[in-house]
């Protein structure tokens, strides 16, 4: 097969059309309101040394991070036809606990598999000690089951006792059964494309395709970073805290440019800390390739060549290279975003009019839990929350959207209020919380929710206490606010926090807005 630009064009497509089928699957038969109605899950084609061919446009957060669990399954686990394999491990390539990768093997009649796909979900309950799987905790054993790479399908089969174990130690076990059950069909889904596409145009022609894009987005990418001016660019940026009582906890980056090569030089950034905000290395990965990735524009294929003119340099020990057994489950939703932060930033030196102010810089990340009173059975409920972006030269930020490492959807009230014992007494853009300038950053949201019945809630947020930066004399968006009420009155809660709720408490959650980009006046 001649391999022209257009050939290209077109195997790009097909590539990612699998992955986008794969979701398309996962969210029709997935049981979670998490995954169905906010999406929060990605899918994937990778080639037998385990480097990522093709996602679907799902979570930015896994970009860069779901290659180094492919490529654990693959060294852990000989793979048969028929077989998948499951993880959550974050010192494996995973993000936090309750981040669950399945694997499968394409092998198209073949010896050896030709490529692999694989799901990776957001289940909202995975143990530990808190409902939802997201605690305030200060080592990783709190936080849930951890799963090495394991066979969790051989030879089409579930195998029956690993799903016990599993099942064993949630606290929703049937719905977590069912989007087991809909990761495996999405994952067959992707083998049978697959499949289908080798048997179209043949195995050599496929595998060279695979090979061929990966070269193309390392040359897009390199071309991309040729147009930012050679030079070092260092800037840094903090977390509120670890919410473990650290203070202050900042990120440091100094970036490189020579030529067609970046080097992310993370080193300086703090040690890890006591509580949870911790991030292993894949998801430093991830944020610096979602950042570059998008300076490069949407004509770059969203695979592993994309990271090749890319030096990103953490250490060991550190809050964005934690060592085991720290606790993760904030890093993967809170320091992803202050990485990403840092990283714009950085670039912000170099490239003033092409990049945006700071947007809202977390996930405002809300886990709920408890026996629900009509049914009799647990529930757990988990949700990230929108804010406002950032302003950039061009024109004011978003309001009331999911920005940089969070791609989800909001979970529509009707949906929450069925499915839970809940009820959603506001949800609004917060007005005035953009940041002031020539043009002003996007609007956070408000969101407080009753509970219907005795539950536990966590959440973990950040720019509590200070807000999303502006950009070229722009202001800061309004920092977020969490507020819990009782019948005693309102109390002002911390950026992360458990509390136990009774029937009529309210939380009510007020997201940052984005930072103005520009002087007003």
């Amino acid at each position: 097969m001649n391999i022209t630009p257009i050939t290209l064009e077109v195997f790009k497509n097909k590539f990612a059309s699998v992955a986008e089928e794969m979701g398309v699957a996962l969210t029709r038969t997935a049981y979670s309101p998490n995954i169905k109605e906010r999406r929060d899950f990605s899918c994937a084609v990778f080639d037998a040394g385990g480097d990522m061919v093709a996602q679907a446009a799902h979570i930015p957060v896994h970009l860069g991070s779901m290659p180094l669990s492919v490529r654990a399954a693959i060294d852990a686990v000989d793979m048969g036809p028929g077989d998948m394999v499951m993880l959550n491990d974050p010192f494996k390539g995973g993000t936090h606990l309750p981040d669950i990768t399945l694997v499968a093997p394409v092998y198209a009649g073949g010896d050896t598999p030709l490529f692999y796909v694989a799901s990776r979900a957001h289940h909202a309950d995975v143990g530990g000690m808190a409902a939802g799987s997201m605690p305030l905790s200060t080592s990783i054993f709190q936080e849930g089951l951890v799963i090495p790479p394991v066979r969790i399908v051989s030879g089409g089969e579930i195998v029956p006792g690993v799903m016990a174990l599993f099942l064993a130690n949630v606290r929703t076990p049937v719905e977590r059964q069912g989007d087991f059950a809909a990761q495996i069909m999405a994952n067959r889904t992707g083998v049978a494309r697959m499949e289908a596409l080798i048997a179209a145009h043949g195995r050599d022609a496929v595998t060279r395709l695979g090979q061929a894009l990966l070269d193309y987005a390392q040359r897009l990418m390199a071309a991309a970073i040729t147009a930012i001016p050679d030079g070092s660019y260092t800037a840094s940026d903090a977390l509120d805290d670890d919410g473990a009582g650290s203070g202050e906890v900042t990120v440091r980056l100094t970036l490189t440019i020579e030529g067609d090569a970046a080097e992310l030089d993370f080193r300086a950034s703090d040690p890890q800390t006591a509580g949870c905000i911790n991030a292993v290395r894949a998801i430093a990965v991830s944020a610096a390739l979602y950042v570059f990735r998008a300076l490069a524009g949407e004509a770059v294929p969203a695979n592993a060549g994309c990271l090749r003119p890319l030096a990103i340099i953490t250490k060991p020990g550190t809050v964005v290279d934690a060592r085991f057994p720290a606790a993760v489950a904030g890093g993967n939703v809170e320091t992803s975003q202050r990485i990403v932060d840092v990283i714009l930033r950085a670039l912000a030196l170099a490239l003033p009019d092409r990049l945006p102010a700071a947007s809202q810089g977390t996930m405002n990340n809300l886990a709920m839990g408890g026996i629900d009173a009509r049914t009799g059975a647990a529930f757990t409920y988990y949700e990230t929350l929108a804010g406002g972006a950032g302003a950039d030269a061009t024109g004011p930020g978003q309001s009331g959207v999911h920005s940089h490492m969070t791609n989800t959807l909001n979970t529509p009230i009707e949906a929450l209020e069925y499915a839970y014992p809940l009820r959603v007494t506001r949800y609004a853009l917060r007005r005035g919380s953009g940041g002031p300038g020539e043009h002003c950053g996007g609007e956070g949201l408000v969101r407080e929710l009753e509970a219907l019945a005795p539950m536990e809630a966590t959440v973990l947020s950040d720019r509590r206490l200070r807000g999303p930066w502006g950009l070229a004399g722009g202001g800061e968006g309004a920092p977020g606010v969490n507020v819990l009420t009782r019948r005693t009155g309102e109390m002002a809660m911390p950026g992360k926090f458990h509390v136990h709720l009774r029937p009529g408490d309210r939380l009510r959650i007020e997201t940052p807005g984005g930072g103005g980009y520009g002087s007003s006046g």
